[in-house]
């Protein structure tokens, strides 16, 4: 559910949304890494002005913490 929002969202962002692919590592039981690969031209629109757009995505993460109890990280990377 996370990974399906992180997504569709972080494609409605950039502006090569056919490149963007997300990966999920599990860190432990009750913690899961996103990590989103974009174009290096759209890792700064994912980030935003001072972190704002990815704290944005961690904050509506943050809701499904709550009903799910999983931790999430969000890192964004630059396709090589």
């Amino acid at each position: 559910m996370v990974q399906e929002f992180v997504l569709s969202y972080a494609k409605m962002i950039v502006g090569h949304p056919n490149v963007l692919t997300i990966e999920v590592a599990s860190l432990d039981e009750s913690a899961d890494e996103i990590t989103i690969f974009a174009d290096p031209e759209d890792v700064g629109k994912l980030i935003g002005k001072e972190g704002r757009m990815i704290n944005a995505i961690k904050t509506v993460i943050s809701g499904c913490k709550a009903k799910g109890g999983k931790n999430y990280r969000v890192n964004v990377k630059a396709i090589s």
